[in-house]
């Protein structure tokens, strides 16, 4: 794993100020969140209104909440959204009532098995309303009357999402999404937001080849809704990456498009064999985040998804565990880097082709031997001309020179490089 580095608790402490705001799919939590994000990058951020039709799905009505308690009958909150937002279920339907434990048990959800950690519960296309508290509060509560109220309201409005772009030397698209949708919950996903908006900013200081487009959007019904209003891009999206839990201390996994074989997949696959970070490479499967949706068969497109330990991988999963103290400066960093060199290989990963393809054409004269003269790696670089030359038939990227080779893909570019500034390859 990487180092600690000042970008790591930089990144961290953006988790730590995201991490208390009560999100949703909807609602001012998810503005108040890209509020705080367009501090670090500029934001275009999109309102689109209930009842909206995004493909198979409908806009829902924006759910906000002020407050919500169970209190005792001395007036004591036995659970307090005030504490954490975690507490009620996720688009809680307005009530004020009052009611005996018998009743008001059927609406609480616990975790036995991890007894003082709390869930996180939603209810988002069903009218219901609950709490969620620790099994150990809840065996802490005497029978008796408890008053409910859920100060929350559902109501026509808009689903919420933003995006930042990274305009690059093409008009061909990288996406990067990751979801803003859940409240309290760090690792899942502050930490993919957090990695999400550095690497914007490291991006816009080096011109990329290509132009990233970062989606800032609730999971699910975002990406779906994305999708929907952006038909007439899809076809310059040519790869793609899914953040999400980004910064536990778990091993890193790259999740495959769908297709398998996509460039973005090749790429994740390279960048972490060569790097002997320890990592796990899986198989799509058409559950997780919101690559399912990219992936769609009607899209198709080469999302991968990138995290540490994978979805619903480890105990904190969804629950108030997953809290800043879960996520790790260094692991912030390691995903950064990873994410970093990943890029700088697909911006560079281009085909070429040959401009002397019959027999070897001479580098000597041409100064690309005396180039090399006293260099450690001359060998290293002489061969990766060698390989250049050989696989520049216009059918063959720098990426498959490398895998080829056995070189490292650096050396393959710079090789790229120099051949192409002697005339004898062109892109």
């Amino acid at each position: 794993m990487a180092p600690v580095t000042g970008l790591g608790e930089e990144m961290h402490a953006l988790v730590e100020r995201l991490y208390p705001l009560c999100r949703s799919i909807t609602g001012d939590g998810v503005r108040a969140t890209l509020d705080i994000v367009g501090e670090y990058v500029p934001l275009q951020v999109h309102e689109v209104p209930t009842g909206t039709q995004v493909l198979d799905w409908t806009v829902p009505q924006e759910w906000n909440i002020r407050d919500a308690y169970v209190a005792d009958a001395a007036g004591n909150r036995v659970v307090d959204f005030a504490a954490s937002s975690l507490h009620v279920l996720g688009y809680s339907v307005p009530v004020a009532a009052t009611m005996p434990l018998s009743e008001l048990r059927g609406h609480l959800h616990t975790l036995p098995d991890h007894p003082v950690w709390v869930p996180y519960r939603t209810s988002y296309y069903t009218p219901d309303w609950g709490f969620c508290l620790s099994q150990e509060t809840l065996d802490g509560l005497p029978d008796g009357d408890y008053e409910v109220r859920i100060d929350s309201t559902l109501a026509d409005g808009h689903l919420t999402y933003a995006e930042h772009v990274v305009p690059g030397q093409v008009a061909d698209e990288v996406i990067v999404s990751c979801h803003v949708c859940h409240p309290a919950l760090a690792n899942d996903n502050m930490a993919g937001v957090a990695v999400a908006t550095y690497l914007a900013r490291e991006l816009a200081e080096r011109s990329p080849y290509y132009t990233y487009r970062f989606i800032y959007a609730p999971g699910t019904i975002g990406a779906i809704t994305w999708l929907a209003r952006n038909a007439e891009r899809i076809e310059r999206v040519k790869h793609g990456l899914v953040l999400a839990c980004a910064g536990d201390r778990g091993r890193l996994t790259y999740k495959q498009s769908r297709r398998g074989d996509a460039e973005i997949d090749r790429v994740l696959r390279h960048v972490l064999r060569t790097s002997e970070r320890p990592h796990d490479v899986v198989e799509f499967t058409p559950y997780g985040y919101d690559e399912r949706q990219y992936c769609s068969p009607g899209f198709d497109l080469g999302v991968g998804s990138l995290s540490r330990t994978p979805y619903a991988g480890y105990p904190e999963y969804h629950t108030s565990a997953d809290n800043p103290d879960f996520v790790s400066p260094e692991a912030l960093a390691d995903t950064l880097a990873v994410c970093r060199e990943a890029f700088a290989v697909l911006d560079r990963n281009r085909r070429y082709v040959n401009l002397s393809p019959y027999g070897e054409p001479q580098l000597g004269r041409r100064g690309l031997y005396e180039s090399l003269g006293g260099r450690s790696d001359a060998k290293q670089a002489q061969m990766a001309m060698l390989w250049v030359l050989s696989l520049s038939d216009g059918e063959h990227g720098l990426l498959d020179v490398a895998e080829r080779s056995g070189l490292p893909f650096d050396a393959v570019a710079a090789a790229a490089d120099a051949l192409c500034g002697a005339g004898l390859i062109k892109a």
